[in-house]
């Protein structure tokens, strides 16, 4: 397949699994510079080279695809209207929520806030990765046309193996830390685990010392606290466990449910941001940061036959094929302006 005669310039402030697979997608169809500001701290001279990296990179390119409204963002939105460059934002979710319980969102800072309104109005094309994310960018900051293009997931190498049978085991992943206990639900799913002991419960996902060690004290003998693991351990877990469970306080997606789900696990979630968008009928509901419900809830899921019919509407719906195929026409139609 013959690339476009166009350079991209990729921006981003993490290097996670959903942003590197929107460089391989951007990578496949046209030429492509990146710029992945990894872990720069905030000193003037980090922040110097952080310009001087986007102005020589966003010169020599005909569109900037941005992940995340944030500081690197402003800058290259800026440097683009001097330039005359067209620029593509996609808004990952924090930024756009407004969770005053546990104090997240970019939403809920006036600077944060100013500084946010003030990229999103001025991108040329904003991509919501939900439909929920797409409304808070309604209400929180009056802005009624951007486009929404769901997150992908990777459908052949996320799968359910005949040759592994599935058992009677809940699992969630998240990395995790002191801001993410309520935020992805970790801290109500270890305490959950008490109301159902003869259930194993596992942690999975990489952990700071102290955050592990505060859910240790709380944690009952079922919990299992994996650390960080590979994608194909990872997957041996989704493919054996029958629950998966996603009780977070606020989602913009839900990569890590989706790829469960495909791996025909049961989802039993709350029904915050996006994650009714991700599990549709096929899951269970519960309230935020309510263990002994939630425990109910996973009882019932791993009785229930719903893991098929999770994996249909991953395939039905978030396809990386189609994601690949909306950023490769929003690109286009944006460029050619």
């Amino acid at each position: 397949m013959k690339k476009r005669d166009i350079t991209v310039f990729f921006v981003s402030s993490y290097s996670v699994a959903f942003v590197l697979r929107d460089i391989k997608i951007i990578r496949k169809h046209f030429n492509i510079r990146v710029a992945n500001f990894i872990g720069i701290k905030k000193t003037v001279r980090d922040v110097l080279k952080t310009i001087i990296i986007i102005w020589k990179n966003l010169r020599r390119s005909d569109i900037a695809f941005i992940w995340f409204a944030d500081f690197r963002a402003f800058v290259t939105v800026l440097f683009a209207k001097i330039l005359r460059k067209r620029t593509i934002l996609v808004v990952g979710g924090y930024e756009v929520a407004y969770v005053p319980e546990i104090s997240y969102g970019g939403t809920l800072g006036k600077y944060s806030r100013s500084k946010i309104s003030w990229i999103i109005h001025n991108a040329d094309v904003v991509i919501s990765v939900s439909d929920a994310s797409r409304k808070e960018l309604q209400q929180y900051y009056d802005l009624h046309s951007s486009q929404l293009i769901y997150n992908g997931v990777e459908t052949v190498k996320f799968n359910a193996d005949p040759k592994i049978r599935k058992e009677d085991i809940a699992l969630t992943v998240g990395y995790i830390s002191d801001s993410n206990l309520l935020r992805k639900g970790i801290e109500p799913f270890v305490k959950a685990a008490s109301f159902l002991p003869e259930i194993p419960f596992y942690v999975i996902g990489k952990y700071d010392d102290e955050t592990y060690n505060h859910l240790k004290k709380m944690a009952s003998p079922n919990i299992v606290f994996t650390g960080f693991i590979s994608e194909d351990e990872l997957i041996k877990f989704y493919q054996k466990a029958k629950v998966y469970v996603q009780i977070s306080a606020h989602e913009g997606f839900g990569i890590s449910l989706a790829e469960a789900m495909l791996c025909e696990c049961v989802p039993v979630v709350t029904d915050r941001g996006a994650l009714p968008e991700v599990v549709g009928d096929t899951g269970y509901y519960v309230p935020f940061n309510k263990p002994e419900e939630t425990a109910k809830a996973i009882r019932e899921a791993l009785t229930s036959s719903n893991g098929s019919e999770a994996r249909k509407h991953i395939l039905e719906n978030f396809s990386m094929k189609r994601r690949e195929n909306s950023l490769v026409n929003i690109i286009d139609k944006t460029v050619c302006k």
